[in-house]
């Protein structure tokens, strides 16, 4: 008999690696794929990444392969951002909308080739990618299978693959892509990452997976390579300001209620829209937003004391104006941090508000009214992460 879990979840190229290296046995659901929550501890998955590097399997992304000659013509009349200033060779953030301006999903282009683009996001959205292309001559191709990646993040992650023998490695430029020989094929390597640190990101055949994954840790393991869990990744992007789909905002075409989207203003990603190309979904509801105002605003919060504000209401005076999405003590900025939907005119820098806490020590349940502050971006933002040539360390 097949195992009832060979039946019900699907393993990643790079499974049988990440499951020897797991130690505590915490797994998740990731789109149908199972996944490490943790491998060891959360708190050193944390500090590997922030000192040397951390590898964290982002096979389970959801991508998606758009060619052909309007190929580019598409993608520009999908999502917000301008595709046409995105050259081969680079990648792009940003957002799709639905008809009334709201955000679908948010996730990076890959300019592979003349007319060759792939697009990495957190929803399946298949059926609505092909109703869309409706007159124009692409080929969407589901690819997420056929294409086994990692995420290479931390201060020594470059190091790790000039001893790999990617030689030049350390020219490549946030946010471009290129390609090594590997095995008889190639690995693409993106100067990509959701860490907010000096990282990569590796795009290879999964028949070369395991491999990949050995050579990496042989050529790291007198930096102190270390895999790294969900959990872990969760309190790197909160600390490095980055927002996730299902967590800081609900896509539009899973939404129910009236009123629970957003729209990228209302995300604090206003400058993904391109108003000066001509057409693409949602462009006249953002631009009638634009003129009118938003509804929300989305802040990052610095919070009193060591609490985290984990779904917290958040209020002026005695009215509440908003609700923490993502709350984390920070460990390298030494910040209590959060992310919050608030109405929006409490969104501006500055503005004092405060957070209902509620936490567990023993049974008991302790409230807190803690005092923050609407701060202007992240508590993480180091030069490392720009610099080219990236530096070893």
């Amino acid at each position: 008999m097949i195992p009832h879990d060979e039946t019900m979840m699907l393993k990643t190229p790079f499974y049988s690696r990440c499951l020897a290296a797991c130690e505590v046995n915490m797994w998740e659901d990731w789109k149908g794929y199972t996944t490490p929550q943790a491998y060891t501890s959360v708190e050193q998955e944390y500090f590997a990444v922030r000192s040397n590097t951390g590898v964290f399997d982002i096979s389970p992304m959801i991508k998606y392969r758009f060619t052909g000659p309007d190929a580019g013509a598409y993608l520009n009349r999908l999502v917000t951002r301008d595709i046409r200033k995105i050259g081969v060779g680079r990648v792009a953030y940003t957002v799709w909308c639905d008809n009334n301006g709201q955000v679908m999903d948010d996730g990076t282009i890959f300019h592979l080739a003349e007319n060759d683009y792939r697009l990495c996001a957190y929803a399946r959205c298949l059926d609505w990618l092909m109703w869309s292309a409706e007159g124009f001559d692409v080929t969407i191709v589901d690819e997420t299978a056929e294409v086994a990646a990692l995420a290479v993040q931390g201060p020594t992650s470059c190091a790790i693959f000039k001893n790999m023998g990617f030689e030049g490695i350390e020219n490549l430029k946030p946010f471009g892509l290129t390609r090594f020989p590997f095995e008889g094929s190639e690995v693409m390597i993106s100067r990509t990452g959701f860490t907010g640190d000096l990282g990569y990101e590796i795009w290879v055949d999964p028949s070369l997976a395991e491999t990949f994954w050995d050579r990496l840790f042989e050529a790291g393991k007198h930096r102190e390579i270390r895999p790294i869990g969900g959990l872990a990744l969760d309190m790197l992007r909160t600390e490095a300001g980055f927002v996730q789909a299902g967590v800081d905002f609900i896509p539009a075409e899973e939404s129910i209620r009236t009123g629970r989207s957003r729209s990228p203003f209302e995300l604090g990603l206003g400058w993904l829209v391109s108003f000066d190309k001509p057409v693409f979904n949602g462009r006249k509801a953002l631009l009638k937003e634009k003129k009118e105002g938003s509804r929300y605003a989305f802040v990052y919060l610095d919070v009193e004391g060591n609490k985290p504000a984990e779904s917290a209401f958040i209020y002026d005076g005695d009215k509440e104006v908003g609700t923490v999405t993502t709350a984390a003590w920070c460990p390298t900025a030494k910040t209590n941090v959060a992310f919050a939907q608030v109405d929006a005119k409490y969104g501006k820098p500055g503005q004092e508000l405060a957070a209902e806490i509620y936490y567990d020590r023993e049974l008991k349940w302790t409230r807190v009214m803690a005092k923050c502050t609407v701060i202007e971006g992240a508590v993480f933002n180091p030069a490392r992460k720009r610099q080219t040539p990236a530096a070893d360390f």
